[in-house]
């Protein structure tokens, strides 16, 4: 049976579906959805990338980072990263090899755990780190609360939790009429109300708005899973502000074949469903749940202050022509400047049980603070 079909089923049974339901079963469906049936979505040949498949340069920086965590930690032995939704594995395959190479003593030191439910992904993730799995560094892993430190690491991750969309007319509704599926509208629910009072807008006219309530409860297990660490988080996204000031209104995209589109009831289970996150109501949930939270930043000003001090020389070491340089420059360029994922992209970081002084002083904080301080 085609998703397509399983989903019109489950609506001439059940009634209408709340959109979140019916994006829950194109993304995740059990050997359907989109994440579940194959592994290959990911890179030049999918229908989307990432930022580890721009250059190595953005695992290298980010193993600089955790490397930094590592020693504001207090350099503990053991260390864990938990990396969710970590798709082929090619972040995690440039973290522990620019560790070993570049920090013997904290690469001795970690165990890379990996947050992965689709059997797809958990197979690729097996071929990508073969080595590391079978010498015990790397292994999958849950949510349950560590009582040793841990950094939680999260790249494009809350985007693909199932979303409510809200109008002028209520919350969305997909029926289905002579084999096509429907919208229609009904009342919200008193949390998704409070949740648009609190984080968003309330829509007006023609204009529809997410409300992302399993984003939040996910942030919920994570911060509760941490007693001492850091949790770090970069998706692409928007905070209330923007919404009051008229921007990130309807931001339901989809993509297939590296084209995004705007019409979710398109071949289920085949193309990605996406909304961009809601970094205000994620960063009141992380704070509900224990964690001490520094000032969002672009993905450009946290790139920008973890390579600034040894001008990127992560990027450029193994090149020897001048057209190789050029080449990662470009790429280089496409994580760091607006005109890529530099400015789209957010990082939001928080932490438990680190002194503050500690943290503000981690070189992913220090480009943003070192303009402010300028200006």
């Amino acid at each position: 049976m085609k998703l397509r079909e399983k989903i019109l089923e489950e609506i001439r049974t059940r009634g209408p579906l709340a959109f979140s339901r019916y994006m829950d079963l194109c993304l995740h469906e059990p050997e359907l959805g989109y994440y579940s049936r194959h592994a290959g979505q990911f890179g030049k040949a999918g229908d989307f990338y990432t930022a580890s498949d721009v250059h190595a340069v953005f695992g290298r920086l980010l193993a600089r980072q955790f490397e930094e965590m590592w020693r504001a930690l207090g350099s503990p032995a053991p260390i864990e990263i938990l990396e969710l939704g970590p798709g082929r594995g090619l972040f995690a395959q440039d973290v522990l090899a620019w560790s070993r190479k570049k920090f013997p003593a904290f690469f001795a030191a970690l165990h890379y755990s990996l947050l992965e439910q689709s059997p797809a992904l958990q197979e690729r993730l097996r071929q990508t780190l073969a080595e590391h799995f079978a010498s015990g560094k790397a292994s999958f892993s849950g949510l349950a609360r560590r009582s040793a430190p841990l950094i939680i690491f999260a790249n494009e991750f809350f985007d693909a939790f199932p979303v409510d969309v809200l109008s002028a007319e209520g919350k969305l509704y997909v029926g289905e009429q002579g084999g096509n599926f429907v919208e229609s509208w009904a009342p919200a629910a008193a949390a998704e109300l409070e949740y648009l009072d609190r984080y968003g807008i309330h829509p007006e006219g023609k204009q529809r708005v997410e409300v992302a309530l399993p984003a939040q409860r996910m942030m919920e297990e994570v911060a509760a899973a941490i007693s001492t660490g850091f949790v770090l988080a970069i998706d692409y996204g928007y905070t209330r502000a923007e919404q009051l000031a008229g921007r990130y209104l309807d931001t339901l995209v989809t993509y297939r074949r590296h084209s995004a589109g705007s019409n979710p009831y398109e071949a289920p289970g085949e193309q990605d469903i996406t909304a961009h996150v809601n970094f205000t109501a994620l960063a009141a949930a992380a704070e509900d749940a224990g964690l001490h939270l520094q000032k969002l930043l672009t993905q450009s000003q946290f790139l920008m202050g973890i390579g600034e001090a040894n001008q990127f020389a992560d990027a450029f070491e193994e090149c020897r022509l001048p057209q190789e340089q050029a080449k990662v420059a470009l790429q280089l360029k496409h994580l760091v400047t607006p005109s890529g994922m530099g400015e789209s992209f957010q990082v939001l970081m928080g932490s438990k049980g680190v002194p503050t002084e500690t943290v503000e002083g981690l070189s992913g904080l220090s480009f943003a603070k070192s303009r402010l301080q300028a200006g």
